[in-house]
């Protein structure tokens, strides 16, 4: 079990539920130090009194807030929390929702909830039970690192989950950052939920941070003096290039397919035509639709017939020159 992060009780009307809080994920990152490159002695941050020009000792620094400019008041963690609100040591149960009304984009950090003692077990067992047969969400506030936070508790494989949230006005408004107003063709939405569809998957299980593992092999490399690993040779896409929206999608549902066995005919995702695009050094000449490609080739057919009649005739007349 992780050590808890925070102790108190689920205030459930007037049901309460001793819980303690644990972190609900790990942190996998690769961590550097700040170091001198010279002699790798390590960098640190040194904490230094701005008035007296002294280093000072972490149990010798704590909360200011500035008043004015020229007045500043000391606040300590015991005045913080004996502050006068209920859930200074309780998550407050305020409401419930159902879990599709809430925006994904004001969930923040997840907890997990677990029982402190035998005594809570009951409760906790009762608040688990009501939030699985309601299909809804808790709706809580509770006092977390200084300040009061809204949060959102929902079940996950029998255990309570605490979803840290941002208040209503904490969201920024994005009609500032929607793009101007562009025309996409029917042909262009269904392709793109053919993509979606052929991408849709229901375990997220097999995805693994590459980066990471790249950094890790390059830290093994320098470590053990080895070269570096080299990094994977491909088509690198030039940035800011231009490319055929639905040749793009069409390409993509085709390799979607062929990447699950699904392309074994040997047939192609549907191309849908676009206006010909016009032709630019270096690319090649938009395909010609099927109709004009049979009239050439009924063209070709015809014009290699003719030759043919033609060249019968001159053999025939100079059979008959030379027997004459």
């Amino acid at each position: 079990m992780p050590r808890p992060l925070w102790t108190g009780v689920i205030s459930f009307g007037l049901v309460t539920i001793p819980v303690k809080i644990v972190s609900a994920t790990e942190d996998h990152d690769v961590h550097f130090h700040r170091v001198h490159l010279t002699d790798m002695g390590r960098v640190r941050t040194r904490k230094v009194c701005e008035i007296g020009d002294q280093v000072v000792s972490q149990d010798e620094i704590g909360k200011g807030y500035e008043v004015s400019k020229d007045e500043t008041v000391a606040v300590t963690d015991e005045e913080l929390e004996q502050m006068p609100l209920p859930t200074a040591k309780a998550i407050e149960i305020v409401a419930f929702v159902d879990a599709d009304t809430i925006d994904p984009v004001r969930i923040s950090d997840s907890y997990y909830l677990a029982v402190d003692g035998q005594v809570a077990a009951k409760p906790y067992t009762l608040l688990r039970k009501a939030l699985e047969r309601s299909s809804k969400v808790a709706v809580a506030k509770f006092a977390w690192h200084g300040r009061e936070r809204l949060g959102l508790l929902r079940i996950r494989e029998g255990a309570i989950v605490l979803h840290s949230m941002k208040w209503p006005d904490e969201v920024r408004d994005p009609q500032e950052l929607a793009p101007r107003a562009v025309e996409v063709g029917e042909e262009e939405i269904e392709q793109a939920l053919q993509l979606a569809d052929r991408m849709t998957i229901e375990d997220l299980s097999g995805f693994r941070d590459e980066y990471r593992q790249a950094l890790e092999d390059i830290i093994a490399a320098k470590a053990d003096g080895m070269p570096l690993p080299s990094p994977d040779e491909g088509e690198e896409k030039k940035a800011g290039e231009v490319v055929d929206l639905m040749a793009a999608l069409n390409a993509s549902v085709k390799a979607a397919k062929e990447s699950r066995g699904e392309d074994r005919d040997g047939k192609d995702a549907t191309v849908h035509e676009m206006r010909p695009a016009k032709k630019t050094g270096g690319r090649t000449a938009p395909a010609k639709k099927k109709a004009a490609s049979s009239k050439t080739t009924t063209d070709t057919t015809a014009s290699a017939s003719s030759r043919a009649k033609k060249s019968t005739g001159k053999k025939t007349a100079a059979k008959k020159r030379t027997a004459s």
